[in-house]
């Protein structure tokens, strides 16, 4: 699965951004290896995409209105049984 990684990039840029300035001769060695981390930490967690989960709400919304109108429609018939 891919992500998008423009708010990887960014946690990446504030963090480099932090460093002490006895550190800054080795920014891009560490931005390197601050993606490397946190994207191995990312492709260990069972995420979905932003798209994947709005999708999945559509269709459980589409769900429940049908569940809701099945359940209308017994009650109705429901109400047309003789009782005994």
């Amino acid at each position: 699965m891919k992500f998008d990684t423009s708010g990887l990039d960014d946690l990446v840029k504030k963090l480099s951004d932090g460093l002490p300035p006895s550190l800054l001769a080795f920014k891009t060695d560490l931005e390197t290896n601050f993606r490397a981390v946190l994207q191995s930490g990312l492709a260990k967690m069972d995420l979905v995409t932003r798209q994947d989960f709005d999708v999945q709400a559509g269709v459980l919304a589409r769900t429940r209105e049908k569940l809701e109108a099945l359940e209308a429609r017994l009650s109705a018939l429901e109400a047309l049984e003789p009782k005994a």
